[in-house]
């Protein structure tokens, strides 16, 4: 077997931290980056509204339907429902905010990462409404 140069594309860079980038060859390659560049920014705003709406429908059967079918005291599953609708109405405007400043990152060639303040919020009242959660099947367990 003849031995690569040093820096042919079958063999490993001579520099393991040296990263090899392939440049397009042609303006079709970049057209295609291009384009899966924004569906994959528009499968994550569907995914940011997929998350509302599920969230929104946890809501509506912890708030509404658990309590119709439970005897006794049911304020703690309308606030659990409450509050997963809340956190459902966070998530698809959020969305709306994300695509905007991702769509506008996009068309300056750029990456904008989200709001680490949202993101902190959406987890520290996801992680009350799980605790809520929990208290509530103990309790009523």
């Amino acid at each position: 077997m003849a031995s690569q140069p040093p820096d042919s594309p079958e063999s490993p860079p001579a520099d393991p931290r040296r990263v090899r980038v392939r440049l397009p060859e042609s303006p079709g390659e970049i057209v295609d980056a291009t384009r899966r560049t924004h569906l994959a920014s528009e499968r994550t705003y569907l995914a940011w509204w997929r998350t509302g709406l599920t969230s929104l429908t946890v809501g509506i059967g912890a708030g509404k339907i658990v309590p119709a079918l439970t005897s006794g005291t049911t304020w703690p599953y309308t606030v659990a429902g409450a509050g997963y609708a809340v956190l459902g109405v966070i998530c698809v405007v959020y969305a709306s905010i994300r695509r905007r400043e991702v769509d506008k990152a996009l068309a300056r060639g750029d990456f904008v990462p989200p709001d680490d303040r949202v993101v902190a919020v959406m987890t520290l009242f996801g992680a009350l409404l799980g605790l809520l959660v929990l208290g509530i099947v103990i309790a009523e367990g």
